[in-house]
């Protein structure tokens, strides 16, 4: 197993490598297939111009829009908000990027900061962190199959470490969460499925959720480790989890964390999920 760890959930029937080449295969038998192409008012030429745009049309259609992803997002937290975990939050402004703003008790003004998959250059690396947030997440909302779950946060992760050790940028985020709609149902199985919670007609698992290190020192020249073992503490995911009946003493056992590393080598990243008392699965990256 490589950076599949770096969740504890798998998807449920994603096709495997050979599968997906046999389907490639199909679709260059019908380009080559003239007399089943004229049955359907195409010449081959036709077809191979219209392949990509009806490929796009296809995924659009399957995957969840954007406002579906902000009403899930918005539909927690209302419930959030209902329960009294949060006192309010306000929705982004029109053209601005997709940032809430959450006034969390005892931890003060939370940004969350809406992406789509991780392993995408835009959704790890172009956001910024705002001024008046106390704490700031990057919340991913990924309904891709193309990759298993740990890959891609462990490829979203990848990127935020280079980040996170270019000189060119002086914020970050304190936590990135792993959650979407698809989260907890047949297509993507949840392992803390027990711990759901209603939201409205949906069975809504607890979030995948990691403390990310702080940057502090990043400039001093020579080795060092930010976050390693999982020391840093923060507010927003204690809060988050007491929503779905996790307390005080059971918190460690659900909120996973970020590390990294800098040696003589390169640097590195250290990824550890925790989904109940007991379980956890960790993904180490290579030096780099």
């Amino acid at each position: 197993m490589g950076m599949e760890k770096a969740a504890p959930c798998r998807h449920a029937g994603a096709p495997p490598e050979e599968v997906v080449n046999l389907a490639v295969n199909a679709i260059q038998t019908i380009v080559e297939d003239d007399d089943f192409l004229t049955r359907r008012g195409l010449t081959r030429r036709e077809f191979e111009l219209a392949l990509p745009t009806a490929i796009q049309r296809i995924r659009g259609s399957a995957a969840a829009s954007n406002s579906d992803r902000r009403d899930f997002l918005v539909s927690i937290f209302g419930a959030l908000k209902v329960a009294g975990v949060i006192h309010s939050f306000r929705m982004p402004d029109y053209g601005d990027d997709t940032v809430y703003q959450l006034d969390v008790p005892s931890v003060g003004r939370v940004a969350i900061i809406q992406k789509g998959c991780p392993d995408g250059n835009h959704s790890s690396v172009k956001w910024s962190r705002p001024d008046w947030a106390n704490e700031a997440y990057l919340w991913w909302l990924c309904d891709s199959l193309s990759y298993q779950p740990g890959e891609h946060i462990a490829k979203g992760v990848n990127r935020l470490r280079n980040r996170f050790f270019d000189p060119g940028y002086s914020d970050a985020v304190d936590g990135v969460i792993f959650h979407n709609s698809m989260c907890g149902t047949s297509v993507r199985p949840c392992p803390k499925k027990s711990r759901s919670v209603s939201i409205g007609e949906t069975e809504v698992p607890p979030p995948c959720l990691w403390v990310m290190p702080d940057r502090r020192g990043i400039d001093e020249i020579g080795p060092g480790d930010w976050n390693w073992n999982g020391n840093r503490e923060l507010g927003f995911p204690k809060a988050l989890l007491s929503f779905f009946g996790i307390v005080e003493a059971e918190y460690l056992n659900y909120i996973g964390f970020v590390g990294f590393a800098r040696g003589a080598r390169g640097t590195r990243a250290t990824i550890a999920s925790r989904y109940g008392p007991g379980q956890t699965t960790i993904f180490r990256s290579d030096a780099r």
